[in-house]
């Protein structure tokens, strides 16, 4: 066989692990489409059951706007000395995300109490969506229906208690039992009136009440912590605007229920906002704290000021003050108001930064420039008299008490003012607003459930023809040295007719040989070219005798066996088919006869070796049956009456063919080998795996048995190897 030949045989396109054929991996997927369609329709059947039977999931989304946030005492002048502030929308995104934001969220929508329905399994929360209503029979099964509901406005449980359950079962006449866990009653109450139970103590109002007496809900108090939780999970908060800081922020909510997570998202936006309102809020009203502290002791220390300075001037009969003096004291009173002023500042920023930061050390720097110009006033002003120097003392410090006073009083002034309108760095531009159901999605489902499916289905096939290393070409028996004498198409109306005689059990009786119902067969046409394979094969020969045989059962030795008899009868041969698989052997049941008088009646000696011989209706044609089933098989063909009748049917027919039983299940096939010059091995497309099919030629080899050579049985057009194979399937000429 050429290297091109040897590397496109089916045996080793499939067993090559470096290269993989897709032509074969195709084929394969092609001869087993409907099994993959099957299987993928079902997983499609299963994904859209799946996606109906899921919760659906619902979603809303809102937009906020966090805006630069301004300061509050001095904040214009600091803010332009920091060159404005940088916008951080992150902190805001945790301070969403907390549990001061979102505890109140859960208080304010009541997301810690719970009311589950008792639905069916599975299919419960399919029935709810589906508006089914409850059917008269089950008028008083606990489980719930469409149109069926219980609304609790109050569940009021102790402080510290945990999570904690409860089941309504509804009565007649708006009333309902409260069950606990374990089934047994707590209390009865009304509709619309509050419950009181003491053991264990709790608190609950039911104000609606909608479904057929016996229904049950359980109602469960959850944790703050597990409701907030739960509510987090549910909460995406996203940037807009990508790595520029734009402050618009997209907060989305997931959840079942489309109106509680509108009201809930609302809720979480309206929180937030008034929360930013109260942080700047709560910044003007530290100030004024600390500016109402102060208030009182500079008006003590201004009405002391003022009253040394009368009190001197009294003593020493109203000094007044000169030119130089006056100069004097004004510039030092300004430059007492510009300290006073950059003190405020400093405060400021005494919050904010370290006395190492920039913005900090030039006011220090300026702070000191004032201090050194004021005491080389005060260094001036030490040159006046003492009376000068004493009232000009005095009177700067009611001038510098004074401004000080009053600049405070205005900035108190201030902060109530900005106190009263702060607005905030936070609104809401987009108020919550249902974008619709997000899951499940069942174009997606449908298409993954398809596409699993078909993966699955192809995995299988694909593993169960790596797994099935039956023999699929006449390339892989020659590759094991054997010589392929035939190639036989599986016949579509022989495979028709035994499935006839499967399915009523054997009652159909009579001609079952194909050579002559339908000698157009393309099986039959394989077995005409066996026939001359034959002719040319036994010439040399030293007695005409053929066996066939195969390596298992159910191969078709004796569909071929009795063909090629008829076929080798029509060519003028006198022929005679023997029936040697004296366990199983059915030649009877293809010419439609009876068992009993054959081989094993002759070989026992209870039957003449002429009498087990019978015609048939084709000329030439002749079998031997194998007789009753006898206990000792292979002892009675080692007797000499097998051979001595071998010897008969081959000195009064021109050919012996001898059907014999499978070669790996019993010895017989090996003696009755011995007694015939010509064997050949029956193997079936795609049943038979090449370790069988050496093990068995080696079995005969090692019992003296040649294999002349070998017929593949049953071939199958088949895409996985038609590509590669040109038989008979390619190829019929039938007449008209």
């Amino acid at each position: 066989m050429s290297q091109l030949e040897n590397r496109n045989s089916p045996k080793t396109l499939m067993l090559d692990k470096d290269e993989i054929d897709i032509g074969f991996v195709l084929g394969t997927l092609w001869d087993h489409k409907i099994v993959i369609s099957l299987i993928t329709l079902a997983f499609l059947l299963g994904g859209y059951v799946a996606s109906n039977l899921m919760t659906p999931q619902f979603m809303a989304d809102s937009l906020v706007q966090v805006e630069q946030k301004p300061g509050t005492i001095g904040g214009a002048d600091i803010e332009q000395l920091l060159g404005g502030s940088e916008l951080n929308t992150s902190a805001e995104i945790e301070i969403l995300k907390s549990r001061m934001i979102l505890g109140q969220v859960v208080d304010q929508v009541d997301l810690d109490i719970v009311v589950l329905p008792k639905v069916w399994p599975v299919i419960g929360g399919w029935i709810l969506r589906s508006g089914i209503k409850r059917p008269q029979f089950l008028r008083n099964s606990s489980v719930v229906w469409a149109g069926e509901y219980v609304s609790v406005s109050e569940l009021v449980t102790e402080h510290d208690s945990g999570s904690f359950g409860l089941v309504l079962r509804t009565e007649e006449g708006k009333q309902y039992t409260l069950l606990d866990e374990q089934g047994a009653e707590i209390a009865t109450g009304q509709v619309g009136k509050r419950l009181v139970v003491e053991d264990p103590w709790f608190e609950l109002l039911v104000s609606d009440l909608e479904a057929a007496p016996g229904a049950e809900f359980i109602i469960e108090k959850r944790d703050s912590l597990s409701a907030i939780n739960s509510l987090k999970s549910r909460l995406d908060i996203q940037a807009l605007g990508g790595r520029k800081e734009t402050g618009i922020l997209r907060i989305s909510l997931k959840g079942e229920d489309p109106f509680e997570i509108v009201e809930s998202l609302d809720a979480t936006t309206q929180i937030f906002v008034t929360q930013n309102i109260s942080r700047q809020a709560a910044e003007a009203d530290k100030s004024l704290e600390f500016l109402e502290a102060q208030a009182p002791q500079i008006r003590e220390q201004l009405t002391s000021a003022e009253n040394r300075l009368n009190e001197y001037r009294l003593k020493n009969d109203s000094v007044d003050l000169t030119f130089e003096t006056e100069s004097a004291l004004s510039t030092l009173v300004s430059i007492e108001a510009s300290l006073n002023e950059l003190e405020l500042r400093e405060s400021e920023l005494s919050r904010r930064f370290t006395p190492n930061h920039p913005v900090y050390e030039s006011l220090l720097e300026k702070k000191g420039q004032l201090l050194r110009e004021k005491a080389r006033l005060e260094a001036r002003t030490d040159n006046l008299p003492e009376t000068q120097q004493q009232v000009l003392r005095l009177s700067r410090d009611v001038e510098v008490t004074q401004q000080i006073y009053v600049q405070l009083l205005n900035r108190m002034q201030e902060l109530r003012i900005a106190r009263a309108g702060t607005v905030g760095n936070v609104r809401v531009l987009d108020k919550a607003v249902m974008q619709g159901q997000i899951s499940p999605q069942r174009t997606r489902i449908l298409i993954l459930a398809s596409l699993a499916g078909f993966l699955l289905a192809a995995f299988l096939v694909l593993l169960r023809s790596i797994l099935n290393r039956g023999v699929v070409a006449p390339e892989q028996l020659e590759e094991m040295g054997l010589s392929v004498y035939a190639t036989v198409p599986l016949s579509e109306s022989e495979s028709q007719k035994k499935d006839l005689i499967r399915k009523r059990k054997g009652s159909v009786k009579g001609h079952m040989l194909l050579a002559e119902a339908n000698p157009a067969d393309l099986a039959i046409e394989a077995i005409r070219a066996l026939r001359t394979s034959l002719h040319f094969a036994m010439m040399d020969q030293v007695n005409n005798r053929l066996t066939i045989t195969g390596p298992s059962p159910g191969i078709g030795k004796s569909f071929i066996s009795a063909n090629l008899a008829a076929v080798c009868a029509q060519a003028g041969l006198n022929v005679v088919l023997v029936d040697a698989d004296l366990r199983k052997g059915h030649i009877h049941e293809i010419f439609g006869g009876m068992s009993q008088d054959g081989l094993s009646e002759v070989l026992s000696g209870a039957l003449e070796n002429e009498s087990c011989i019978r015609a048939t209706s084709t000329p030439g044609l002749s079998w031997v049956s194998r007789g009753s089933s006898p206990p000792n098989p292979s002892e009675l063909l080692m007797q000499s009456r097998f051979d001595e009748f071998l010897n008969f049917l081959s000195g009064r027919f021109d050919l012996v063919i001898v059907d014999t039983p499978p070669v790996l299940a019993v010895t017989d096939a090996a003696i009755i080998g011995k007694s015939c010059d010509t064997c050949l091995m029956v193997v079936r497309f795609g049943s038979n795996a090449p370790k069988e099919i050496e093990i068995a030629n080696q079995r005969l080899a090692t019992a003296g048995v040649p294999v002349k050579g070998v017929i593949l049985n049953a071939m199958e057009k088949k895409a996985a190897t038609s590509y590669g194979y040109y038989g008979y399937y390619n190829y019929s000429y039938k007449s008209d």
